[in-house]
């Protein structure tokens, strides 16, 4: 349901109706700023989750084929969750990544978070640093805007 728009001289555009709105750089910045924050959150909430998943299917592991203790049964299903969680995982590494228009070997290396165990961790909060950083130098939040609370 895209309707046609012409921009006029003093920035504003036009469509079936009249007067639309201003447009650029801000208002697209601040739109692609709010979904780069989306797609970062997704990210740091899964990363964090599937780390942790790791976590307990190597101690699944080490009870199963280390320890050989009957106690690992029921925790057969941490290989599943954790397979299931890991691509959710990928669909939101794919998303942020694209986002940010980051290289390939930046895709890679956030994909292989979700099976080396720890990894997830560190990485996530190197992501999200750099992130964080690109997101406010393209539009920075306004002061009404909620965010950290220094102090």
């Amino acid at each position: 349901m895209d309707r046609e728009q012409d921009v006029t001289q003093d920035g504003t555009t036009t469509g079936t109706t009249g007067t639309t709105g201003t447009t650029g750089t801000a208002g697209t910045a601040g739109a692609w700023a709010t979904k780069a924050r989306g797609s970062l959150t997704r990210y740091r909430v899964l990363a964090w989750v599937t780390g942790v998943m790791l976590l307990l299917l190597c101690v699944e592991m080490v009870l199963k084929y280390v320890v050989h203790s009957p106690v690992a049964d029921a925790f057969a299903w941490i290989p599943y969750a954790h397979g299931w969680i890991y691509v959710v995982y990928l669909v939101t590494v794919f998303d942020l990544w694209a986002t940010m228009r980051w290289g390939f070997g930046r895709l890679v290396t956030m994909a292989l978070a979700g099976v080396v165990p720890v990894m997830s961790f560190v990485l996530e909060r190197r992501v999200h640093a750099q992130a964080l950083a690109r997101i406010d130098a393209a539009a920075p939040r306004s002061p009404a805007a909620p965010g950290p609370v220094e102090g």
